[in-house]
């Protein structure tokens, strides 16, 4: 397979910076191709503006027009169109940063901004004229992996744990960007108690990453509902027969909520 790794953190002597380099190791010893996305090495501008699309109005900046525009017509900034050729390279997105205010540095968040673009990432249309989106789309087909460092230890990301759980505190990336592009979104792999990791459980830790990446390719995706499979209405809203008794993101997902998610985490 083919694997864009995006690394965003700014320390390639961190913790994840190790984990970067052991990932890497394990998708070559396995025979993958990779490129790599170290969005800080790369000084990456994580600000959308007028830069990103040359051509625009200049009194008044259109933001999806403008980027659908510019895509078509190969007038996006360079830098964004190495990305998008990276994608649309890759089988599988790797998505690796510590866990900041419960979401990615602001570096990565600037990346979906400006390179999944509207007419490249979403906004197409199908043979019917619809607008595929959450399991089809511009990136359908391809999967997608979180990993990520976490400062708190993971019982308190759990079901009933003060800061929530994992993949519901991480919904925005999970079915906001990865589902809501096409991508299958794979459970998120996560180092708990990341501030405290000891020499012992290091090798416990890069173990645990390396079988994730030996199962790329086979771990059941999280099961989120397809927009266009009959499960909501005209409004987009979740019909009644569908998942009765259950709301928010909870109701989102097509599996039975109360079991637990095999969460491929390690403890500190």
């Amino acid at each position: 397979m083919r694997i864009l790794w995006i690394f965003a953190h700014p320390d390639r002597n961190s913790l994840n910076g190790s984990l970067l380099t052991e990932g890497l190791s394990t998708l070559e010893e396995l025979g993958h191709e990779h490129q790599v996305s170290d969005l800080y090495a790369m000084n990456f501008k994580a600000v959308l503006d007028a830069d990103d699309v040359h051509g625009a109005d200049p009194e008044r900046l259109l933001v999806g027009s403008e980027q659908e525009r510019a895509f078509r017509g190969g007038q996006l900034s360079q830098d964004i169109l190495a990305e998008q050729a990276k994608i649309a390279w890759a089988d599988v997105l790797v998505l690796q940063f510590p866990l900041w205010w419960f979401g990615p540095p602001a570096i990565l968040k600037g990346w979906f901004d400006r390179v999944l673009v509207q007419g490249f990432a979403f906004g197409l249309k199908d043979a019917e004229g619809r607008t595929p989106r959450y399991g089809d789309g511009g990136l359908a087909g391809k999967r997608a992996l979180i990993v990520t460092s976490v400062g708190a230890r993971e019982s308190s990301f759990g079901p009933r744990g003060i800061h929530g759980q994992l993949d519901e505190v991480l919904f925005p990336v999970l079915h906001g960007v990865s589902w809501y592009t096409g991508m299958a979104a794979l459970p998120p792999f996560a180092v708990y108690g990341a501030d405290r990791l000891t020499d012992a459980d290091y090798p416990r830790t890069t173990e645990a990453l390396r079988e994730r990446l030996r199962t790329l390719r086979s771990t059941a995706p999280l099961p989120y509902r397809h927009e266009n499979g009959g499960d909501y209405d005209e409004n987009l809203v979740l019909r009644p027969e569908v998942a009765p008794g259950r709301s928010g993101i909870a109701a989102q997902r097509a599996d039975d909520p109360s079991r637990p998610v095999r969460p491929y985490t390690v403890v500190a």
